[in-house]
């Protein structure tokens, strides 16, 4: 038998947590499963460990929500950093293919975000999480192997850039669920013909749920403790 199995985690609870900056989005889930004393807890969407912002944790019986959350539209801001591309289109690998950036105007960056609005198709990165032939792609990237794969269509709701200091773009995106926002900073660069990567990634918002009502994992954990403390 689960040990804490009739605690209220069990019983299903939604927790919007704010992962911070360098933690994958299972250290968040084992750190406060393991403090719940129970099994069955998920995550509705991961996020890259240099995201920060919301990630939607399910225990217990509403462990079967995760699904419903996913498919859920998602906003974002962020950094796009131009002049250089990445292999991992972040900051996760080393930026390589510097190329001249100073005469890139803002008015092209904005007719840019126009051609990257709407319904479009978007090529996965192939250091991601994805699988093919029942391998991780980002596995056989690693390993040094050939991955192709094949565009998916998404949705951009809106594309807006907040600021500019070149070559640092800020940016906020509403997109569909299966948007990869490493992806759009890559393709963006490479319309300007100068290369970009994503260099800093908040999620803002999951459907309804906005960054403002989550918890750091520190708050979590004392909500967690107090909870337990006053089970009969």
């Amino acid at each position: 038998m689960e040990q804490g199995i009739n605690n209220k985690f069990s019983d299903g609870q939604v927790l919007l947590i704010n992962k911070p900056l360098e933690w994958t989005s299972f250290d968040v889930v084992r750190k406060l499963r393991a403090q719940m004393k129970i099994k069955k807890v998920g995550h509705a969407g991961t996020l890259d460990p240099l995201a920060t912002g919301m990630l939607i944790l399910c225990t217990g019986k509403f462990t079967k929500r995760i699904n419903e959350y996913m498919a859920q539209e998602k906003e974002y801001t962020g950094t796009i950093t131009l002049g250089s591309t990445t292999p991992t289109y972040d900051l996760e690998s080393e930026p390589e293919n510097f190329k001249e950036y100073a005469s890139i105007t803002p008015e092209q960056i904005e007719a840019v975000t126009r051609q990257f609005t709407g319904e479009i198709m978007q090529v996965p990165p192939i250091h991601s999480a994805i699988k093919k032939d029942g391998k991780r792609v980002y596995e056989l990237a690693r390993r040094g192997e050939h991955v192709e794969l094949e565009a998916r269509k998404i949705t951009i709701k809106e594309f807006e850039i907040t600021s500019i200091d070149m070559p640092k773009v800020d940016f906020r995106v509403v997109c569909s669920t299966g948007t990869y926002i490493r992806s759009l900073a890559n393709d963006v660069g490479a319309a300007l013909g100068c290369g970009g990567h994503l260099s800093k990634l908040c999620r803002t918002r999951i459907g309804a749920f906005t960054l403002d009502q989550s918890m750091t994992v520190e708050e979590a954990q004392a909500m967690i403790k107090e909870a337990l403390a006053a089970q009969p």
